[in-house]
């Protein structure tokens, strides 16, 4: 059972890790792997792991296909898929390396789709096929294109019961998860560090934030000139109801747009057999809205009085609008889905969940890289985005190290203000 924190506790841990997404597991995970005799505690402000962006992805396993080669996406990702499968294997957890297929549905996407296969072939992905409009049918009878990629690498996993395995991985090892823990200030005080909450102070030698959705206010704690902010982007799915399930086999994905930073509406079959449409990309205006209802705001203010935010709804704001009206029309959305699967229909359509996805945006824009942020006594993971489910590993093996390295390191050492995972 997980420990329950009282007030004034006295144990100091060698680290505490705030956030029990995946990204928090697996470093802690990692942690515990290189240095067993560790004093280790998770902090996770809700009841349970993996209830924010970990809980609500869509699954996929992603192959590396997408990032710049060389890039800390390609090579985390890369790396991670290997460690992912290799876990997996290891602990019985379920997943299913079905491949997906990219389409270009117009000439207009073919050098880019283009781009994206000597993307792959860079990146060390082994087995990617061109096909042309029949090889097409062969692998999705109903999709339709004129042109496409077969991904052999691609799979399809629950990422929540990764991290269930994990969790008690942790536990087994010595370290502890305490829920229900909502960090409200941190104090640095020379060799230590101190958590605090409603629940009581957690003190210990190295912080890692992990906090994903608030990894920017937890950082804020201690850095008063932080020049990253989180902005909160929902994607909305729809389930295909179960007697048109047949018109998706796998995963089929349209060519991204190389102006925007999301990878377009698609159709994913789930590890348990059901399929998804989605998602759209829309500003949330809140860090865990769920709901087009859902509003804070501070959040809200948060994200629009930040300039690397207004260059980015300047510079996207047309596809903003499109992203907009699908939300808010399920005639739009489903459109969108026939440009690959032209029988699908509005009827066929079931709503289904949504999630948020924590988005870094310094002061001219996106952030489109992992980075840390770090000074003495605290690593701050600020953008770990997708496709960090399955870099996860990767990433806990890198910050881990790196905070071992630390742990290591005598008082009075030089630390760097920044690095990149």
């Amino acid at each position: 059972m997980p420990i329950e924190v009282k007030d004034n506790i006295s144990k100091k841990y060698d680290i505490a890790i705030i956030g029990g997404g995946i990204v928090g597991l697996a470093t802690a995970y990692r942690l515990l792997t290189l240095k067993p005799n560790l004093e280790l505690v998770i902090l996770e402000k809700e009841n349970h792991v993996a209830a924010h962006q970990t809980g609500h992805n869509s699954g996929v396993i992603h192959s590396g296909l997408y990032y710049k080669p060389g890039s800390l996406k390609a090579v985390n990702c890369i790396n991670g898929y290997k460690m992912l499968l290799e876990f997996c294997d290891d602990n019985d957890i379920p997943y299913d390396l079905c491949g997906k297929i990219v389409v270009a549905t117009s000439k207009e996407e073919l050098p880019q789709l283009d781009v994206l296969y000597e993307r792959g072939k860079q990146n060390g992905l082994t087995g990617i096929i061109r096909l042309d409009e029949s090889q097409i049918k062969e692998r999705e009878p109903n999709c339709s294109g004129i042109s496409g990629l077969f991904v052999p690498q691609t799979g399809i996993i629950s990422y929540k019961k990764v991290c269930q395995v994990l969790s008690e991985k942790i536990k087994n090892t010595g370290g502890s998860l305490v829920f229900n823990y909502n960090v409200n200030k941190i104090e640095l005080k020379g060799k230590y560090g101190v958590i605090k909450s409603e629940k009581g102070e957690v003190k210990a030698s190295l912080i890692i934030n992990c906090a994903g959705l608030y990894s920017d206010k937890v950082a804020e704690f201690n850095e008063s000139n932080l020049d990253i902010r989180i902005v909160p982007f929902r994607g909305e799915y729809y389930m295909i109801k179960a007697e048109k399930q047949y018109l998706v086999k796998n995963l089929i994905y349209p060519v991204p747009d190389p102006n925007f930073p999301f990878l377009g509406v698609h159709f994913t079959r789930m590890i348990e057999g059901s399929v998804e449409a989605g998602p759209n990309a829309v500003f949330a205006f809140k860090r865990e809205g769920y709901k087009k209802t859902d509003i804070d705001f501070g959040d809200l203010w948060n994200s629009l009085s930040w300039p690397g935010f207004r260059k980015i709804a300047l510079k996207y704001w047309k596809t903003g609008v499109g992203e907009y009206y699908r939300s808010y029309s399920k005639s739009a959305f489903t459109k969108a889905l026939q440009k690959l699967v032209p029988d699908i229909k509005k009827e066929d359509l079931i709503p289904a969940g949504s999630g948020v996805r924590a988005q870094a945006c310094d002061r001219n824009g996106l952030l489109d890289d992992f980075k840390i942020v770090e000074k003495e006594g605290i690593m701050n993971i600020l953008n770990a985005p997708s496709p960090a489910a399955t870099s996860s590993l990767s990433i806990g093996q890198t910050v881990g190290e790196l905070a071992i390295s630390r742990l290591d390191r005598t008082s009075n050492a030089h630390l760097p203000r920044t690095s990149s995972i």
